[in-house]
């Protein structure tokens, strides 16, 4: 065989093991997803060979350039020392460079249960907040060992494959070995395609051939994925959404949100008067919790009595049992609890600086003080900028504690942060007025850290880290009940975003199922357990609805306890979530195909076909909001300009 042929084969196999081998960590690492009564051998075999077809796509690109080169050389006879070379080092850099995605991957599904994209990069301009964050998590850097020596393993077969070569003329004919060359290189073009079918290349919906959501995941390759998300996001038309005409949209919108009439300079103003009004204003504190997926509380299913007093709490309060995050990121959970709108695909809803009617600006104006603590630099995420921008007079982070306790590059564990506001908001008490406190805690995200002086029951970190986190919330509260404004305040909790931690379809609902706790002893008697579906949107009118406040309404956002929302809508980047208290659709960007499951009886028949109707329902619902919010962003209507023009006109609220 022509030896050109014979190094490019070697090498193929060479790169396809080394994919196989961080598939195969990746497999080990959430084999708890594999449940072997439910899964065959056979389609856990699948998934791998599915991975191969990828693998054999990101190596052909690699390989292509060389491939030319070195058999153009072999049938001319040119000198190949300096050609091999060339070669050698440009496919030992670009495989490295690959081999690094590989490893990075790992940790970026654990955590996010998707292959890496250009997400990933979403904090690069925190780069070094982010690097001392994994750096500082023992299983990040665990997969820096086997990298490593693949990497030195890469060099050194490299090299040996590269090395023995001899430079002689072919044996064989010279149009022959032309005609082999020829015939090599489209093998290694339909390699590249991952196709023979005429109408597309291969694609990340050619990965999914089972009704298993991880095996259909793993088969994709993290290079090809990062590429495909890469030239997505440079597509114009995925800049921002453009699922509908604009005026369709808000119309749709409006009927959803029962607007008659528009009165505002936003086409979903609208003015919300109570029925009666509360002349003293409750004071209230919102506290955002880092990964508390619902699913790991006990009223949810777990078995791990991880959340005691979460427990206990929504027992004693009003309790929304079918809330679901906007997305899977904290930005996103910031920004949807505290601005009631939505997360659309990939966008960063923080990263301009842009002003909202959300509920900081509603509060200030009602005679509020507004104050957000977290337990990390507050300019990650361009928080702070973000939200001093929107009315908070007051953000607290680790350039306000002291150095000693800050433990790791997530800052001063949940517990000191709540122990350091209190003499702060007991500060913001004197000051007569009314205060708006929102905490944002951190403790349940890698890099852990549990305090010395908290003892868990559990063996497993994971499992830890949720019962100091649920510990820390005790002891604040305990802390707040001895304090004179407790009486008068109203308590919300709700995560940020969930865990994956099951994930029966491509979008992981425990990733988003959030609890929604109102808690406020000295004012809300009723202990009700709200089984509506709801969206971490609803949070501020909720809330104003209990404090019986009139104000402006310019969010998508509704008041849970007077009005029904349709569906709730869950952004998994480049997929869209559509939930009701029955179905669970799921609408991939840029492909028309949906699913649609019958979720609270954990099917996962895609019932698309037998139920379109509903289906479509769904969607128009996420499509209509989500290009209404869009306009609203690009036309400036997510704050009105002026109140003074409008506060006589009247507004007819069915």
């Amino acid at each position: 065989m022509n030896q050109k042929i014979t190094l490019i084969l070697k090498t193929y196999l060479l790169a396809l093991s080394i994919f196989t081998i961080f598939r195969v960590i990746l497999f080990i690492t959430e084999l708890d997803r594999v449940v072997f009564d439910e899964v065959s051998l056979w389609t856990i075999i699948q998934a791998f060979i599915i991975g191969i077809r990828f693998d054999i796509v990101i190596t052909g690109y690699i390989l292509l350039l060389p491939a030319l080169i070195l058999l153009i050389q072999d049938i001319s006879g040119f000198p190949e020392k300096i050609i091999l070379k060339i070669s050698f080092y440009w496919v030992f850099f670009l495989f490295s460079f690959s081999f690094m995605i590989s490893a990075a991957d790992i940790p970026y599904f654990n955590q996010f249960y998707d292959r890496f994209s250009i997400g990933a990069f979403e904090w690069i301009e925190n780069f070094d907040f982010v690097i001392s964050m994994i750096l500082q998590e023992p299983k990040y850097s665990l997969i820096l060992i086997p990298l490593t020596a693949i990497l030195i393993t890469l060099f050194k077969l490299l090299n040996h494959i590269f090395k023995k070569q001899k430079n002689t003329k072919p044996k064989i004919n010279t149009y022959i070995n032309i005609l082999v060359s020829i015939v090599f290189l489209m093998m290694m073009f339909i390699g590249i395609r991952g196709r023979v079918q005429k109408k597309s290349p291969i694609r990340v919906g050619t990965a999914y051939f089972s009704d298993n959501s991880f095996l259909n995941k793993l088969g994709l390759n993290p290079v090809f994925t990062l590429m495909k998300s890469y030239l997505e996001s440079k597509d114009v038309r995925n800049s921002s959404i453009n699922f509908m005409d604009e005026n369709k949209a808000i119309k749709k919108v409006q009927s959803y949100l029962n607007i008659d009439r528009v009165v505002y300079d936003s086409p979903i103003a609208r003015k919300i008067i109570p029925i009666t009004s509360q002349e003293k204003k409750p004071n209230i504190v919102v506290i955002i919790m880092e990964s508390m997926s619902a699913a790991k509380m006990s009223r949810h299913g777990s078995k791990n009595q991880m959340t005691p007093f979460l427990d206990s709490l929504a027992k004693n309060s009003i309790y929304f049992e079918n809330i679901y995050t906007s997305g899977k990121h904290t930005f996103n959970g910031i920004f949807s609890t505290l601005f009631s709108f939505p997360a659309l695909y990939r966008q960063h809803s923080m990263k301009q600086i842009r002003e909202y009617d959300g509920i900081s600006k509603t509060l200030l104006e009602k005679g509020y003080s507004t104050t957000y603590f977290t337990t990390h630099d507050s300019q990650f995420d361009n928080v702070e900028g973000f939200l001093r921008a929107n009315h908070f007079q007051n953000i607290i982070g680790q350039s306000n504690y002291p150095s000693k306790e800050v433990k790791t590059t997530l800052g001063v564990p949940d517990d000191y942060m709540f122990r350091y506001s209190i003499p702060v908001v007991n500060d913001l008490h004197s000051k007569n007025k009314p205060f708006f406190v929102t905490f944002m805690t951190a403790s349940d995200h890698g890099p852990y850290y549990i305090p010395d002086y908290f003892q868990p029951n559990s063996k497993k970190i994971k499992h830890q880290i949720v019962e100091y986190a649920d510990w820390s919330l005790k002891n604040f509260m305990k802390t707040c009940e001895k304090q004179v404004w407790f009486d008068n305040t109203i308590f919300v909790f709700i995560a940020d975003h969930g865990t994956p931690l099951d994930a029966k379809y491509d979008i992981s609902l425990n990733y988003f199922h959030t609890p929604l706790i109102f808690y406020a002893p000295g004012m809300i008697k009723s202990n009700d357990v709200i089984s509506d579906i709801g969206s971490q949107i609803d949070v501020f009118p909720t809330l104003m609805g209990l404090i019986k406040q009139p104000y402006i309404n310019n969010t998508l956002g509704i008041d849970l306890l007077k009005e029904k929302r349709k569906y709730a809508i869950l952004n998994d980047d480049d997929k869209i979530g559509i939930i009701d208290t029955t179905y669970f659709c799921i609408m991939k960007r840029n492909e028309k195909k949906l699913q649609l499951f019958q979720y609270k009886e954990n099917s996962k028949l895609n019932l698309y076909e037998d139920e379109k109707v509903k289906a479509h329902d769904m969607t128009e619902f996420a499509k209509s909001m989500m290009q209404t919010f869009q306009m609203m962003i690009t036309n400036n209507k997510t704050t009105l300009k002026s109140s003074k023009n409008t506060k006589n006109k009247t507004y007819f609220q069915p």
